[in-house]
């Protein structure tokens, strides 16, 4: 499994940009797909955008055209470049990594990181 941490979380008016990082840890061979989710206050968690060891990336409608997902494999981390932010996208934006390992798959979460928009 892997352990992710995620920073770059806060506050920026509407038309800003973010930057978030999500840095993992343990058994980064392992990992198949690396993404982005978030949740916000009274909603479930969804898709923001996905990469996978091959590169692939898909996004979120909502967010096509603003956000970038983008990996430094030398550093283990996957970024997330948020722009012409909007309020609606204020939500905890959490790190998602999953794989497989001796046969046992696994989903691993990071702790999440704040995003706050203003109008």
């Amino acid at each position: 499994q892997v352990q992710l941490v995620e920073s770059g979380g806060g506050l920026v008016q509407a038309g800003g940009s973010l930057r978030l990082s999500c840095a993992a840890s343990g058994r980064i061979f392992s990992i198949l797909t690396m993404g982005w989710y978030r949740q916000a206050p009274g909603k479930s968690r969804e898709l923001v955008a996905t990469i996978t060891r091959g590169g692939s990336i898909n996004y979120a409608d909502s967010v096509k055209g603003r956000f970038t997902i983008s990996r430094d494999n030398s550093k283990n981390t996957v970024y997330l470049q948020m722009n012409s932010l909007k309020p609606e996208d204020t939500a905890v934006y959490y790190c998602n990594g999953n794989g497989e390992f001796l046969g046992n798959g696994y989903d691993n979460w990071g702790q999440g990181t704040q995003v706050t928009v203003s109008s």
